[in-house]
């Protein structure tokens, strides 16, 4: 996320989501999110990108473009600890972006993508894409389920590239006569590789994420409107969610790092939460309520089978009594119902009703700049960036949902870091 109206150039979550990485017009900073607290600052010239590894001391940094003392084309890998240089490459265009996982490195620039070997800085491959001056792109955290997703040159079915999806071919080059499409290209970076090519969405892909282990692909068109979620590498849809019915911008998708969880912020200055339940294909022609109600058979499913994180703080309601009853049964006739009107509805009728709506959501306090959300790996909380230099955490109800309460915030900018509180 960068942003031009402040201090900050650019901010990130790292993999876990346990550290903020800030960039700024004087240099660079890394932030512990709980407990909240400055851990390290540098100021060494202006910083454009500012990627951490996990929550080791290496750190990748690229300059910023209106600072000339500072490369935007400027890779450089760093040892926080022993502060030292570990090397330092130049790239023929700006860097866009930076991906790391514990093997792989990964630099997006505007037509090409190149994969390097993080332990000795080897470079492996070098993809060439269409023209993607927004970097769209995702890397598996995971190492051991290494994947890389972007947005692919080639429509689908036709494409040629889905029938050599499993051969041992590298992508081929982009060029003008392949616009860029609604699909997605799967590519591993162990094998190098390519895995799949997703039909994702009508028009062309705005937004990707990749789970910690590197298992589910959340996908977002320019329209915003609809989040999917797919199996990798098997390009199975799994999920549907609908984040609205306005267009937006989307600014970011993450997972939780239990994968039960999917967090989505947009230009709409609202951040979306979908519960990721029992996992089944969802281009099934069965017709889902928009969203379960906090009482519902489909709202306690979601949450059965959940293993780590916070989900222990859950308390599954013991259900009793011939009210409780009643209210099952009744659902489970509905569901019966609704199951049977799927198999006489037309594709295209089962598939605009299909998506769920979000399980829970947050308002953000000011409007009009960019946001990141993630969601804490330890305790029930929903955590954003925004552009404006700010950290907020929000609780979620993991059992009802409903609307996020907002906790405290505080400046990323600002040496003292003062929390802010803004509950009892």
């Amino acid at each position: 996320m960068a942003e031009r109206t402040n201090n900050m150039l650019f901010a990130n979550f790292n993999q876990d989501f346990s550290c903020i990485s800030v960039g700024t017009r004087k240099g660079y900073s890394i932030t512990n999110c709980d407990p909240f607290g400055r851990v390290y600052t540098m100021n060494d010239g202006a910083r454009g990108i500012v990627e951490m590894l996990f929550c080791t001391s290496l750190i990748a940094l690229v300059g910023a473009a209106d600072q000339p003392q500072s490369s935007p084309r400027k890779l450089q890998i760093v040892n926080t600890k022993r502060q030292s240089m570990i090397c330092e490459l130049l790239f023929p265009s700006s860097i866009l972006a930076v991906k790391l996982n514990r093997k792989t490195l990964v630099i997006v620039l505007e037509t090409e993508i190149y994969i390097y070997d993080i332990s000795n800085m080897r470079l492996l491959h070098v993809i060439e894409t269409t023209p993607n001056p927004e970097a769209i792109c995702a890397l598996s955290p995971s190492a051991d389920s290494s994947y890389l997703a972007y947005p692919s040159p080639v429509p689908s079915p036709t494409s040629p590239l889905a029938a050599q999806s499993t051969s041992t071919q590298p992508p081929p080059p982009a060029s003008s006569a392949h616009p860029q499409s609604g699909d997605v290209l799967l590519f591993s970076t162990r094998s190098l590789t390519v895995a799949n090519v997703i039909q994702a969405h009508k028009a062309p892909i705005s937004f990707l994420s990749i789970n910690s282990t590197g298992t589910l692909l959340a996908s977002a068109s320019e329209k915003g409107t609809v989040i999917r979620v797919w199996s990798i590498p098997g390009a199975e849809k799994l999920y549907q969610f609908r984040r609205g019915t306005r267009e937006a911008r989307i600014y970011s998708i993450n997972f939780n790092l239990v994968s039960s969880l999917l967090a989505v912020s947009s230009a709409h200055d609202t951040v979306h939460i979908f519960k990721l339940g029992p996992q089944r294909p969802a281009s099934s022609k069965s017709i889902e309520p928009p969203s379960s109600p906090p009482d519902s058979i489909d709202s306690r499913e979601g949450v059965q089978g959940l293993e780590g994180g916070y989900e222990a703080f859950i308390e599954k309601k013991k259900s009793g009594g011939v009210s409780s009853s009643l209210r099952r049964k009744s659902m489970q006739v509905t569901k019966s119902l609704t199951h049977s009107m799927g198999g006489y509805l037309p594709n295209t009728l089962t598939e605009m009703w299909e998506p769920s709506r979000d399980f829970a959501f947050l308002r953000l306090p000011t409007s009009g700049g960019r946001c990141i959300v993630a969601l804490s790996g330890t305790m029930p909380h929903v955590m954003v960036i925004s552009s404006e230099g700010y950290f907020y955490s929000y609780s979620i109800d993991l059992e009802n949902g409903g609307e996020c309460s907002l906790m405290k915030q505080y400046s990323l900018l600002d040496s003292g870091d003062e929390a802010s509180s803004l509950v009892d």
